[in-house]
């Protein structure tokens, strides 16, 4: 049996006022696998990915990265990880190539290997020309390579990706879907979640839908699609179900 890079059991997430964001959610990831993560908004999904890496706490559950427990053992499982979140949470005065050095020093890489992973990504990215221009003054599209970028500084085994191609262009949507090919080939395991479910149809392998906090549907993108129906079909049917379900409860 492969490894599995994410398990979670029993995820439940409550926020002060009762809030529920993520109730009971399970699912595990193999090791070098491409996860499409679908849902709509408000369905739990930045939710679940925030107490992967950290960022929330988990009410209850568990959670797994290579087997090492993402609560007891925070810092030796959010090693493990890379994130491109959603929302851009880089220092919007920093300079690109600065940007990176530093991130790569604080998952511990010494001063030769954070030079040497910050000038290969800005170079893998088609940043060169920006590696020392601030944040805040790059297109919307160079602002998402910066985002990956900093995700891929100290070589993660497991790379989390938020709505990646989010407001940028067709061509470096192309170009980042060719890139993030390359990297799953290679081996890395990818969680990517997209409201662009032709991104997921052409990336994943495997694809879970969520909603109400919960998992609604999963499996490999052939046993989903094995009927013929297209993707949109599924997730429609999917997610509502689970509207259906959670009216009547």
């Amino acid at each position: 049996m492969a490894e599995k890079a994410l398990e979670i059991t029993h995820l439940v997430k409550t926020y002060r006022g009762g809030i529920e964001a993520v109730r009971d959610l399970s699912f595990l990831i193999p090791t070098g696998t491409f996860y499409g993560l679908l849902g709509p908004n408000g369905a739990g999904k930045s939710t679940t990915i925030s107490c992967i890496t950290g960022i929330s706490m988990p009410t209850s559950g568990t959670i797994k990265i290579f087997g090492i427990d993402a609560v007891s053992d925070y810092k030796e499982a959010r090693r493990r990880v890379g994130l491109s979140p959603q929302e851009f949470n880089i220092d919007f005065f920093g300079k690109v190539y600065d940007t990176l050095y530093y991130v790569a020093g604080y998952y511990g890489l010494n001063d030769k290997e954070r030079k040497a992973s910050a000038d290969s990504l800005i170079e893998r990215f088609g940043l060169s020309q920006y590696a020392q221009t601030p944040f805040h003054k790059l297109s919307g599209g160079f602002k998402r390579r910066v985002a990956l970028a900093r995700a891929m500084v100290h070589d993660p085994d497991l790379l989390i990706l938020d709505e990646p191609t989010a407001g940028v262009d067709v061509e470096l949507r192309h170009e980042l879907w060719k890139y993030l090919q390359e990297l799953n080939k290679a081996g890395k395991t990818i969680l990517l979640t997209s409201h662009y479910l032709e991104e997921v149809e052409k990336l994943c392998s495997h694809i879970g839908i969520i909603n109400k906090g919960t998992m609604c549907l999963e499996g490999t993108k052939e046993s989903l699609l094995s009927d013929g129906q297209t993707l949109e079909e599924v997730y429609l049917s999917a997610t509502k179900k689970t509207e259906v379900t959670a009216s009547i409860s």
